[in-house]
């Protein structure tokens, strides 16, 4: 009985007491949904449009340069902003870009030019939303709950996920390429619908502590500058928070040919079509679903050092593997899929006690400016491996440069490994 107490405190039911961090999750959900038909129809879009590797990646490099520009600035707004209020916003405007790119290629109107320019405006907003995000989670859930509230969050996510990417071929054939967009626009719209019914955080904490209750108080107002030297000085205090933060880095690098090269991997590796692309990506998130129901109900028991080891080991070995199903006689997709399968596993691994890390560490008032910087700083690293994946794969085929970063991502773990102060997180 004692055993099975243990295993219900530790299993995901003990979220459902949580209505606002469920709506919450719902809204995640429902864009996840969207993005994982968008990122089929709209990665074949631009193959279509295109026909260029060097393009597609300097499109997807171009993804990230907002980010890089005004993350820092945008955490800093996010952390004096209402959260909820930030969210609705974001999910109105990704949807009204959406619905352009999907309205313009309907129409044969779409060109390359206009693709840079939306892709533009839409990581800008995501610049909003990742700082918000961050900062919203710890305010619905409280610190036990967090690793479990990630964990459930990657499973439901994931899911959702699946079931998009499940869908998107027959959607595709049935509603074609801009059919499709215009689904993923519907969803953020829905999903801002959503956070509008969702009971203000912020709003309970002020109550609080007009009650005389504990509540995180907020900063004074200072100048944006101000603001961000704040959350610099509280990263240099917490040295662990570079080291993950580095090994993101890392990791963003080596995964950019698996981003960029993708639709070319499934067609002139694999030798199938778009569906070759759903059926990785849903091995991917079967394998993230299944990490992370496991996580939420046993990963409290591991060290989060240990996690993010075992984590990076075995998405390097999954990703070195990538490149060998182009070689076998027969199975290809198959195999690759199994490959998708471990590397889903491994990223929730790696991924759910780095963000559960920061949150717990983080004072509330400074999750924004902090998102944001290690944002800024993960997300450093993709558009250089995303241009240099475009000039390269011009010479190289793809499963090469898979095995090749698939060491290169092994490599920290032996630094890592002599950390006693990272072993001890």
């Amino acid at each position: 009985m004692q055993n099975a107490a243990v295993l219900e405190k530790r299993g995901f039911s003990q979220l459902l007491s949580h209505r606002p961090y469920l709506l919450y999750l719902t809204a995640q959900a429902v864009t996840r949904f969207g993005d994982s038909l968008d990122s089929i129809a709209y990665s074949w879009m631009v193959y279509m449009l295109t026909g260029s590797e060097l393009l597609m990646g300097s499109l997807f490099a171009f993804n990230f340069v907002p980010g890089l520009l005004f993350s820092l600035f945008t955490g800093t707004f996010v952390d004096r902003w209402v959260k909820k209020r930030v969210l609705i916003v974001i999910y109105l405007g990704r949807g009204i870009m959406v619905s352009i790119t999907a309205v313009l290629f309907a129409f044969r109107l779409l060109e390359v030019w206009h693709l840079f320019f939306i892709t533009f405006i839409n990581s800008t907003l995501e610049c909003f939303s990742r700082p918000a995000e961050m900062s919203i989670v710890p305010r619905l859930l409280p610190h036990d709950k967090l690793m479990t509230g990630n964990s459930f969050s990657t499973s439901i996510s994931r899911s959702a996920e699946l079931i998009g990417l499940s869908a998107a071929g027959a959607l595709i054939a049935l509603i074609g390429i801009s059919g499709t967009i215009l689904i993923d626009a519907c969803t953020f719209i829905f999903a801002a619908l959503i956070i509008a019914f969702m009971p203000n955080p912020e709003a309970a904490e002020a109550a609080a502590e007009k009650s005389g209750s504990p509540a995180v108080t907020e900063p004074a107002k200072r100048s944006v500058i101000g603001d961000i030297r704040e959350a610099l000085a509280f990263v240099k205090q917490h040295a662990l928070l570079l080291i993950t933060t580095v090994l993101a880095m890392i990791n963003n690098f080596c995964l950019a040919p698996l981003n960029v090269l993708q639709p070319v991997y499934v067609k002139e590796t694999l030798g199938v079509g778009a569906g070759g692309m759903s059926v990785l990506g849903s091995s991917l998130l079967i394998g993230m679903v299944c990490c992370g129901i496991w996580m939420g109900r046993y990963g409290k028991s591991f060290k989060k050092s240990t996690l993010i080891i075992a984590g990076s080991i075995l998405l390097g070995l999954s990703y070195f593997a990538l490149g060998i199903p182009g070689n076998l006689p027969a199975f290809r997709i198959e195999a690759a899929a199994g490959c998708m399968f471990l590397a889903g596993v491994a990223v929730t691994i790696l991924n759910t006690p780095i963000s559960t890390y920061i949150m717990e560490v983080t004072p509330k008032a400074l999750l924004g400016r902090v998102g944001a910087l290690m944002s800024v700083l993960c997300t450093a690293a993709i558009p250089v491996g995303s241009f240099i994946t475009g000039v390269i794969a011009e010479h190289q085929p793809p499963p090469i440069l898979f095995m090749i970063m698939g060491i290169v991502m092994m490599l920290p773990v032996m630094f890592l490994l002599r950390k006693k102060s990272f072993r001890a997180i």
